[in-house]
Formats: structure tokens, sequence, C-alpha cells
């Protein structure tokens, strides 16, 4: 009897262990439903500074005259993987709209390769504290998640999860006809 219950405490302590070797930051990861929130022009509400050292060394600044998509993202999350080349594609199309990536949770080199698999040629900044300006609108609350910002800087959309080209051509149309 004191073999079985010794196997059953070992089998317990061993299960607390399958941590698998991953990182703080994917413990605290969400992943979001590709739910789409769209904002009247009227309940907007001005979006955070975006600025800062980008991954290829450069010193970024969104100008607020011009629309924007940004996109937060990290190079360990799978369903930013996913949605990278429909990103890339989209920013192509609409070379009037400005795509910006913000790294969050994520270390510069391991980004800096997801970008050169992807092609992703728009820039990324490293500074993710610009996420908590979000808070009063539509904060990113999941990995990955796309703001929409109108050409006044106002905070108009957010897709938490993963972008399709149907989800994000359609905010990026209905904006900018406005």
């Amino acid at each position: 009897m004191k073999k079985i219950a010794l196997i059953v405490v070992m089998a317990f302590a061993l299960t607390g262990c399958g941590g698998g070797g991953t990182s703080s930051a994917e413990e605290s990861f969400v992943s979001g439903d590709g739910a789409t929130t769209f904002i009247k022009i009227a309940d907007r509400k001005i979006a955070p500074a975006i600025s800062g050292l980008t991954l290829d060394g450069t010193y970024y600044t969104y100008p607020k005259d011009k629309m924007a998509v940004v996109n937060v993202w990290a190079s360990w999350c799978a369903p930013c993987r996913a949605e990278a080349p429909t990103l890339v594609a989209l920013a192509n199309k609409y070379e009037d709209v400005a795509f910006i990536g913000i790294l969050t949770r994520d270390n510069p080199a391991n980004a800096e390769a997801f970008e050169r698999r992807f092609k992703i040629t728009y820039p990324t900044v490293i500074d993710d504290s610009i996420l908590i300006g979000f808070k009063g609108s539509l904060p990113a609350n999941a990995i990955p998640s796309t703001v929409i910002l109108d050409k006044n800087g106002l905070v108009a959309a957010r897709i938490s999860g993963v972008v399709t080209v149907a989800s994000l051509t359609g905010l990026i149309e209905k904006i900018s006809a406005e």
C-alpha cells in the first residue's frame, strides 16, 4: 500500500514539472478569436504617440495625419506567423496607409529573423509600452492584435486575433471612405 501511495504522490509531483520549457512571455499569452470591433466616429479616442527605435535600428514616428494599421506581434506567436503574409500583402496593396508593427515580449534577434522570413518591410517599433496608451480606447489585449487608426489619429477599429484579408480589407475600406 505504501508503494502505491508513493507512486501516486510521485505522479502528481512530476505532472507539476510539465512546463515544457516555455518562457514567461508565452505563459501569459492570450490568443484572440479574430473578433472585429468598429468604433463610430463620434466615440473615437486619440491614439497614443507611436514612436521609437525600430528593429532595423532607425527611429520611427507615426504622423497622425495618416491612416494606420498597427499590429502587435511576437516571433514566438503562431497566430502572428499565420497572419504575417496577409499583413505584408495588404501593406503592399494599401501604400497610402501606414503599417506599423509593435513588438511585444520578444527579443530583437528572433524578431529580425521573423521579419526576414516573411519579408516585412514596414517598421516595427520595439517599445511595447506604447500599448498602455490604448487602454482608454481599444486595448491590444491579445497577441496578435491589430488596431486601425483613422486619418485623424483616432482609434477606429480593432481585430483581436489573426487578421484575414476580408476582415482587414473591410475595415481599411470602411475607414478610408469616411
